[in-house]
């Protein structure tokens, strides 16, 4: 079996991560760089700021990341990077880079669509390789249902029309005064709150197909806030976070028995959240389907999912042009 190793390059957004990928599904190295701490005040993502930190950070982190792994860059044999989506200052940054690399090495070039590394990251560090599925990939900007038929081959289930559920996360965080990123707060908050106290909207549960709607949920949070006193924080969290999973759950089992599929996959900075992994364990029993859930630790961005995805293009001859330009609106399908 080939032994191939990808080198791969992530900066779609605020953290800059590199990591080295061996055939079949080993992680040889990952490493990340989080600029949560300079981002933080301003309460979400500034672009400019992004990308100007992203720079300085890629070489000693490619440094570290040759030396975790024990490899020199000579033995590298394709280098990888997130083309999109994403912010386009902050992809130009890693983009770029990689194409630099590559030239210099004389290796091949692969950009990667960061939604194909979430959704085939349940798969990384696996025994399996990915095969027939329904991924539900949820994040703080993206939430889709994509059924995955091989490395390459997928096809749009449905999606969020308005927030994404990440999105609505941070913001009904934001309104109850947590710190940036809001999501993990929420989650943890929840853990000790009654999740039925409020009675919060599923939207487009019962709507027929498979894309969410997000929006009216948060907007119902903000017209609740002003109705309610006392140590309320805990359990609207869990009231919240309940009606966001269920809608989540029931529209990705109900995906997969409509594409007539046996295993589930969920990705994305969300599929950490503690309820949903618990949700649709459960429900993906009860339904007599496999799950496969991304490690906690490759939930958020990171470069490990973009070299696994760029791998996998390599071993099927799938390169790209080194001329290639970064599209932050990057469609997976």
């Amino acid at each position: 079996m080939s032994r191939s190793l990808v080198l791969a390059i992530e900066t779609s957004c605020d953290e800059t991560a590199v990591a080295l990928v061996r055939a079949p599904r080993e992680i040889a190295a990952s490493e990340i760089a989080s600029q949560i701490d300079l981002h933080q005040r301003f309460g979400g993502v500034v672009p400019e700021l992004a990308s100007r930190n992203h720079l300085p950070r890629i070489r000693p982190l490619i440094a570290a990341a040759l030396q975790q792994s024990g490899c020199a860059i000579g033995e590298v044999d394709c280098i990888a990077a997130t083309r999109g989506p994403g912010l386009l200052t902050a992809l130009l940054v890693g983009h770029s880079a990689a194409k630099g690399i590559a030239l210099a090495l004389g290796k091949p070039f692969i950009g990667v669509n960061h939604l194909e590394g979430h959704l085939l990251s349940p798969f990384l560090g696996s025994d399996t390789c990915p095969s027939q599925s329904v991924g539900l990939i949820v994040s703080g900007g993206h939430t889709s249902l994509v059924r995955l038929d091989e490395v390459g081959s997928y096809f749009l289930l449905g999606r969020t029309l308005d927030d994404a559920a990440g999105e609505a996360f941070d913001k009904v965080a934001k309104l109850l005064g947590l710190p940036y990123p809001g999501g993990p707060e929420v989650d943890r908050l929840a853990l000790k709150g009654d999740p039925k106290r409020f009675d919060l909207p599923r939207s487009m549960l019962n709507s027929g197909d498979f894309n969410f709607s997000f929006s009216g949920l948060k907007t119902a949070v903000r017209y609740l806030l002003p109705k309610i006193g006392g140590d309320y924080r805990a359990d609207l969290c869990a009231s919240f976070q309940e009606a966001v999973v269920e809608v989540l759950v029931r529209k990705t089992v109900g995906a997969a028995k409509y594409c007539d599929v046996s295993l589930i996959t969920v990705s994305g900075g969300v599929s950490a959240n503690s309820r949903l992994r618990s949700k649709m364990t459960d429900a993906a029993s009860a339904a007599g389907m496999q799950l496969k859930l991304t490690p906690p630790s490759l939930t958020t961005d990171n470069a490990a999912m973009i070299a696994y995805a760029g791998l996998e293009r390599f071993l099927k001859g799938l390169h790209s042009d080194i001329t290639e330009e970064a599209d932050p609106n990057l469609k997976l399908v």
